[in-house]
């Protein structure tokens, strides 16, 4: 395993488009880090000039306290798994597995053992004769994984490797992986646009928009603190619900209005200084009121409209409107599920705010996060 440090990276191609800007990202020993973001972003581009695939226009990348930028990909010690498996189709198994490491010339009896572990671990040793067309979409992206764990690399690059499978293979594969990780110990760079993946594989995650890093931490600090309104609705599935209104704060009164709507928030933690702000709230953040002793359940601040249920069994999703605005609401109380679920098209559902899960963001464009908070 190795450390990988990438200090003020650029990439502008030819007609001068700028795909990576001033990116600086640290991953330590035997870390599991996750660059995820939108189709374009530029985390696959990022993924390659690691690996060697894509020239640098600035800054520098070091794996193992070397700095690689000039060095051929053969020469970075990397093992790189991509989308599509890349397996030789006329070579069985064991010949996939074995062809790095005859190429490099290694004993007979190294590679033979370094095979049987790799496929003990990867439980495809019983597939060792057959050829790529003769395996399941998981077994072939077993293979491929193998391939890189046989060459005992110092940095292992995954590029979107379970886009290809279903979605519970897919599921089943995140779980191997995750296991497999703490079996290797090895660095793991891991690109993918599923923040599900991100957040279940990850120790941090690096979240990329328009070849900007716009935050690196750990699964539960994005989540919990978002820096912007991007991170806020990328991550988290479903997305953050956001409010764009006014504050005003006369004395101790605070009130949030938007879209005709107003919101008595004296009791809950706001911005210090009046002004229009974006308000985020998780989808179970809003919490639907059971039947049963609402008046004791504190005070009901909005009405959502029900426009779709959608029961998932261990939890419901409710796409309501306020103020003519969708939202989403998700809940697991049994007792909130069965008002949820026993809602109608248009009816209204009394429910209240988590005064603890609200976050604020400016009103720019960038939608940064709010800090100073009373």
């Amino acid at each position: 395993m190795a450390k990988l440090v990438i200090k003020d990276l650029n990439k502008i191609y030819e007609n001068k488009v700028e795909v990576l800007k001033n990116v600086n990202i640290e991953a330590g020993h035997g870390e599991f880090l996750v660059l995820v973001g939108p189709s374009g972003c530029g985390k696959s581009t990022l993924l390659r000039m690691i690996a060697g695939l894509e020239d640098i226009t600035s800054g520098s990348i070091e794996i193992g306290e070397r700095v690689v930028n000039e060095l051929p990909p053969a020469e970075r010690d990397i093992a790189m798994v991509f989308q599509d498996y890349a397996l030789y189709p006329h070579m069985t198994v064991r010949e996939n597995l074995s062809f790095g490491l005859r190429i490099k010339k290694r004993p007979q009896d190294e590679i033979n053992e370094r095979i049987q572990t790799a496929s003990k671990m990867l439980d495809i040793d019983h597939l060792l004769d057959r050829k790529p067309s003769q395996l399941s979409g998981g077994q072939r992206q077993r293979v491929a994984i193998g391939r890189a764990i046989v060459r005992k690399p110092a940095l292992f690059l995954f590029d979107e490797p379970l886009s290809n499978l279903d979605a519970q293979l897919r599921s089943q594969t995140r779980i191997e992986l995750a296991a497999l990780h703490q079996k290797v110990g090895a660095t793991v760079v891991y690109v993918t646009h599923d923040q599900v993946e991100a957040m279940t594989l990850a120790d941090r995650i690096a979240v990329l928009n328009k070849g900007r890093v716009q935050q690196l931490g750990s699964p539960l600090e994005l989540y919990n603190n978002p820096v912007n309104t991007f991170v806020a609705s990328f991550i988290g599935n479903p997305s953050m619900n956001f409010f764009k209104g006014n504050l005003e704060i006369s004395g101790s009164r605070k009130v949030f209005s938007f879209n005709g709507l107003s919101f008595d928030f004296s009791d809950a933690p706001t911005p210090t200084k009046p002004g229009s702000y974006v308000l985020g709230l998780r989808p179970e953040a809003l919490k639907v009121l059971a039947k049963e002793g609402r008046e004791s359940q504190g005070a009901v601040d909005c009405k959502p409209k029900v426009v779709l249920i959608e029961p998932h069994g261990h939890e419901t999703h409710l796409v309501a409107s306020i103020g003519g605005q969708q939202v989403i609401i998700r809940s697991a109380n049994p007792k909130r599920l069965q008002v949820m679920e026993e809602a109608t098209r248009g009816s209204e559902l009394a429910t209240t705010i988590d005064r603890k899960a609200m976050h604020w963001f400016d009103s720019t464009e960038e939608g940064g996060r709010v800090n100073e908070i009373s």
